[in-house]
């Protein structure tokens, strides 16, 4: 990398490189040198945009923490469509992807890191998680207004229930990450009792969503 990159490119390239490492090895392979040998430029590029490795992991974070935000902006978008299981899987399977997974035990695991996520912003020391709640909880209660969700649902126990299991499964990708089948299972077991419910054809009562 040229002593001379922009700044913008150059935290975007360090970020990415950071990425494969992180995935690849996991956060204990996570270093300063890997990130800079991955993105084949001088140690002194990466302590030349951060103070520290700290500094450059706290922006790492932050920076896929507000990729979230758009994803969570689908699934808010996708409320009174398809259906609340539906979404919800498709939702915690995106969400749940491979970098927010790895991010959250490298947040775990360092205590400075996650002191300075906290000054960085309310709920900080817990960056993707907190992303994540925030997106559920959004939109189940997007779907309680429409009517999808039963009136009298608690909303903060639903959204625990959904992410806290949620990361259970994606935490876990050996062999390899859950299926949707198995997603789709844990929604509609959380969502079972907080779905209205209207008599079918035969005059029995079924679960709508």
């Amino acid at each position: 990398m040229p002593t001379g990159v922009h700044l913008r490119d150059a935290r975007r390239q360090l970020f990415d490189a950071a990425e494969r490492v992180l995935l690849r090895t996991g956060p204990n392979g996570l270093t300063s040198r890997a990130v800079t040998d991955e993105a084949g430029c001088a140690k002194g590029v990466l302590h030349r945009h951060f103070t520290d490795f700290d500094d450059f992991l706290a922006e790492l974070v932050l920076d896929r923490a507000a990729q979230l935000e758009r994803q969570a902006a689908a699934l808010r978008a996708a409320a009174g469509t398809g259906t609340v299981a539906g979404n919800l899987t498709d939702a915690l399977t995106t969400l749940f992807g491979p970098v927010p997974v790895a991010i959250i035990p490298l947040v775990t695991f360092r205590d400075e890191l996650r002191a300075r996520l906290r000054r960085a912003r309310p709920g900080g020391g817990l960056a993707i998680l907190t992303e994540v709640t925030a997106a559920v909880c959004a939109y189940l209660a997007d779907e309680r207004d429409r009517g999808r969700i039963a009136a009298g649902a608690d909303i903060d126990s639903l959204t625990l229930s959904l992410v806290g299991g949620g990361h259970l499964l994606f935490a876990d990708r050996d062999p390899g990450p859950p299926t949707t089948a198995t997603v789709h299972k844990l929604v509609t077991t959380v969502l079972a009792g907080a779905l209205p419910h209207r008599p079918d054809a035969h005059g029995h009562d079924v679960s709508v969503g």
